[in-house]
Parts: C-alpha cells; structure tokens; sequence
C-alpha cells in the first residue's frame, strides 16, 4: 500500500511539505517556510526518511530545509538551477535530479520533467505508472522555463493554487500594458515570474527596467545553456533594452524589482518611496503575504493587485487531470473552499477532501 500525507499544504496557501511513502520507501517532497507568517510545516512524529526531493527553489517549497535534522538528516535532490537559483540557498551536498529524465532514489525510479513557474522546477513521478505524480508548482502558460506535460500516474497531487480561477495570461499582460502608460512598480521574485513579466512587457514596446537580482538569475538562465536558442535571443534582447534598476532609481517605464512582497531588496526602497510620493503606481502581481508590506500597502489603498498567472488556471487543471488520470488527486495550497469549487467544477475526478490517500 502506497500512502501520502500532507504535512503542510492541503485545504490552505501553506508551505509545501508531503510524506510520499512509496515500495517501502518514505521521502518528503520539499521543505517550505511561508508563504505567510514564517509558518513551518510540524514535522513531530515524521521520523526518518530517505531523500527529500525538492520540486523548485521558492521559500514556500525550501525555506525549511535546515529542519531537516529532525528527519535524520536525509539528502536533498533538487536540480542543478534549483541549486543556483533557490532564494535562500541550498546548504549543504545537493544531490542532482535531471530536468528531464530517470533517476534510481533509494531504490525507487524517480522521474522528472519540466513544470513552467521557476528556474529549474520540475514535477516528480515517484513509482512509475501505479505510484505518486507531485506537480510542485506548475505553470503551463510559462513563458520562460519550459513546461512538459506529465505521464499518467495513479495518485496526483497537484498545484491547485488558483482554484476554479480561469483568466488567460494575456488578459493580465494586456492590463498591465494598460497601467505602464505611467511609472509602473512590479515587485516580483527574481526567479519567477519578474523576468517572464519584462520579457513580455519589453517586447510589447513597454520601457523596462530590472533590479540587480534579476540581471543576475537572467545570466544564470543564460549561462546554463538550457534555453532554446530561441528563447534565448529573446533574453539577450531584453537583457540589452532594460535599463539597470536600484533604490535611487527615477520613477520611469516599469520597474521590476525583488522581493515579490515588498519586504526586501530594491523592491522594498522603491515601494516605501513611491508610496509616500505618489511617483509610481505600485503593482503586485503574486499571493500577498500576510505581515508584509504587500498586504499593508494594498489594504492601505497604495497599492493593487493584479495576478499574474503562475500556477494553472481551471482549463489547465483540467487537461493535466486528463493527461494524468489518476485515481485519487490531492489538490494543493488552495484553501478549502476552493478546494470545493475545484471538485464541483471537475465532477468527472476524485479529488481527496483530506490530507492523506491511499491506493
């Protein structure tokens, strides 16, 4: 019997934290912290496991990782851009996981593809055919890292972040165009959405501006010789255009600048400043964290929201359900409501209205 618990993660937007037990194995799929009040999956009782395997590099998947002693100090598999990209680092041996391909971990056959959302990321499929897909975060309308849909699997537990929300990428980009008719401020992840955002933006004719923490993952994507030629042309070009963004900057085109709440960085010099001098619109396009400048500046009227899609929308849900056909499906980091609007929505799959199945 093949079994998953959800530490951290099910029915709210909590940091990703999953016991897959699989052929007799126990690995613990990411380690996250956040996304609100620096909240820590509980890993009392969890005991050893044999690998943990980390989908991408945002806290809310990693920012736990130092608690791993209290899980007997098992090795971190992650792939090589997660490595260099996660925004808190990855201390310590980091065991390599392929992009694309097959790995034996502790005696089981871990397969991985590309997920869209980050640098790096990756779902993981955990016992072939009849064992666990895990999604991590996942963006099928990625525009920068690349996206392959997942095999089929027995048990799925998916990236339901957006519950039944259904809204195209090209509806956000066509709002933001909208708004950049003025100074724009676009407090974003360095390695995430920011960099999709200025590429899109740039070549819609929109003047862009980056901060030194997306220069930097932009020349690790570059360096890393995992774009397509293509895509990376498009990445040179934008690297050419943007002009260099740091806290004394003007107020002038869009400002794309770390950390995505506000709450450091470039992004939180610029945002204190544009907030009292009305020089900028400010603009967040990703979860509002709770105790964050984010939250505060949007309850406060000096700030709006404007999602950017990073997670799958209902249509892609629906697809990867599809492609997948699980058995049982866990939908992840949505809380239960929209847990609930998900199964109305999607009447032909069983969704698990708990944190732990088994099959």
């Amino acid at each position: 019997m093949n079994r998953l618990t959800a530490l951290s993660g099910f029915d709210r937007k909590g940091p990703a934290a999953f016991l897959a037990e699989i052929e007799g194995r126990r690995f613990l799929l990411d380690l996250g912290e956040g996304p609100d009040d620096a909240r820590r999956p509980d890993l009392s009782g969890v005991g050893p496991v044999d690998a943990i395997l980390v989908s991408h590099g945002h806290p809310d998947h990693v920012g736990a990782l130092d608690m791993k002693g209290a899980l007997g100090n098992p090795p971190v598999h992650a792939t090589g851009l997660v490595a260099r990209t996660a925004a808190r680092g990855l201390s310590g041996e980091v065991l390599p996981l392929p992009m694309e391909g097959a790995s034996e971990i502790a005696g089981v056959t871990v397969e991985t593809g590309p997920a869209g959302h980050a640098p790096g990321a990756v779902w993981m499929r955990l016992g072939g055919e009849e064992g666990l897909l895990y999604t991590g975060d996942c963006s099928p309308e990625s525009v920068l890292f690349a996206y392959r849909c997942p095999p089929r699997a027995a048990a799925l537990v998916l990236d339901a972040s957006y519950g039944v929300y259904d809204e195209p990428l090209e509806s956000a980009l066509a709002r933001l165009l909208a708004l950049a008719q003025e100074p724009l401020l676009l407090p974003a992840p360095a390695g995430g959405r920011g960099l999709e955002m200025a590429l899109l933006l740039c070549e819609a004719g929109a003047e862009v501006a980056l901060c030194p923490a997306h220069l930097e993952v932009a020349s690790i994507l570059l360096e890393s010789g995992g774009l397509s030629p293509r895509l990376a042309a498009r990445l040179c070009a934008l690297l050419e255009k943007a002009a260099p963004l740091g806290p004394d900057a003007p107020a002038r085109g869009v400002m794309i600048a770390a950390k995505p709440n506000a709450q450091g960085g470039v992004a939180a010099a610029l945002a204190e400043r544009f907030a009292r001098s009305g020089e900028a619109r400010i603009v967040f396009t990703g979860h509002l964290s709770a105790g964050t400048p984010a939250q505060a500046l949007v309850a406060a009227g000096k700030a709006q929201f404007l999602r950017w899609n990073v997670h799958p929308r209902l249509t892609d849900i629906a697809a990867l359900l599809e492609a997948v056909r699980p058995r049982l499906a866990m939908p992840a980091f949505v809380a239960q409501g929209g847990r609930e609007a998900l199964a109305a929505a999607l009447p032909g799959f069983r969704l698990a209205d708990r944190p732990r199945m088994k099959w």
